[in-house]
């Protein structure tokens, strides 16, 4: 439980990209000092912290109030939007979640590319499509946002290079050994055939995903292949993704996953990094030759679409699509005389 005093009030507007919850904070927020998106990320992390311990701090608080009970719960995801790295980006994030904060999210730029046209702050036409560039801390990325009588039917974003570093580490953990393939797209993901640990990616068996999930991100802890080759702060394994592979549609391969994050949050939506990174593993299998697209559901059911667009900067430029819908607008407020201050978590 934490007694934080925290701010008296923030303002934000909920999403969810196929299920997953994105917060985006749109007032309340302390200033967030550094040039660059990557180095206000490193601010709110704190001298000393890490992406998942963060320091303790007046941003850091505003986080915990949100993702922590009664105003948020442990599976809550959402972005602080800051200025972007230069005028070539209308606008950046931070990305953070219960534990910290992540150097990429995919559902989350699906979300605030939706939230930029849906609010005006870039011009959209009623029919046709916008872009919509973002900084997050991995990079630049790029949504072109699809509208169709003033609505907002679909959003497709262009992720930072996605490439390989590993494929086929045996992985021994606590629950029977496993193979294992690495790749990076905005941050590292481990990808691990749920059968291997006798497992399926169904609700039913999600106590089980999570906890194989965390011992597979511990056993890699430290691995060669889970280091950004380029950026460190990119490096370790951000989220093991489970998975199983469905009947191929007309136009491709089909999988269903579930991503495990962060201290075992489960990921609602099929992961748009993930995706990126899953297109590029399937690539160098020769299963997604040009023309052809992934399917990739969730747990719950909802899906993306991914397609390799060509190559860029040593790895492979991706695009991801889904959808996004408001789920609500808040005024947050904390009480001062509340025992519980920022909230707890269960």
């Amino acid at each position: 439980m934490s007694t934080a005093p925290g701010p008296a009030v923030v303002e934000a507007v909920d999403y969810h990209t196929a299920g997953e919850p994105f917060r985006i904070v749109t007032a309340g927020l302390p200033p967030v000092p550094g040039e660059t998106v990557a180095e206000r990320r490193a601010v709110a992390i704190g001298a000393g912290g890490t992406a998942t311990a963060p320091r303790p701090g007046p941003l850091d608080d505003v986080r915990r109030l949100l993702t922590r009970e009664p105003r948020g719960h442990a599976g809550m995801y959402g972005g602080f939007v800051v200025p972007p790295d230069d005028d070539g980006a209308h606008l950046g994030v931070l990305f953070w979640h219960k534990d910290g904060y992540s150097t990429a999210c995919g559902h989350g730029t699906i979300a605030l590319a939706a939230w930029a046209v849906d609010t005006g702050r870039v011009p959209a036409p009623a029919d046709g499509t916008a872009e919509v560039r973002i900084d997050v801390p991995s990079g630049r990325v790029a949504a072109t946002v699809h509208r169709s009588g003033g609505r907002t039917t679909g959003i497709a974003f262009r992720n930072v290079p996605a490439f390989v570093t590993a494929r086929g580490l045996d992985v021994s953990t606590r629950y029977g050994p496993c193979t294992v393939d690495v790749a990076h797209a905005g941050a590292c993901y481990a990808f691990v055939r749920a059968a291997d640990l006798g497992l399926s990616v169904t609700p039913a068996r999600l106590p089980g995903l999570t906890a194989a999930g965390q011992a597979v991100r511990a056993a890699l802890d430290g691995h060669p292949a889970t280091r950004h080759p380029a950026d460190d702060r990119l490096s370790g394994v951000y989220g093991t993704v489970l998975y199983e592979t469905l009947p191929d549609t007309g136009d491709g391969p089909a999988q269903r996953n579930v991503t495990v994050f962060a201290d075992g949050q489960i990921d609602r939506s099929p992961c748009g990094s993930a995706t990126s990174a899953r297109l590029a593993l399937l690539a160098a299998d020769g299963l997604l030759p040009p023309g052809k697209a992934l399917r990739h559901e969730s747990l719950i059911g909802t899906a993306f679409t991914g397609r390799v667009l060509g190559e860029r900067d040593g790895g492979l430029l991706t695009e991801v699509t889904g959808t996004a819908h408001r789920t609500g607008e808040h005024r947050f407020l904390l009480d001062p005389d509340d025992d519980l201050g920022a909230g707890f978590l269960l």
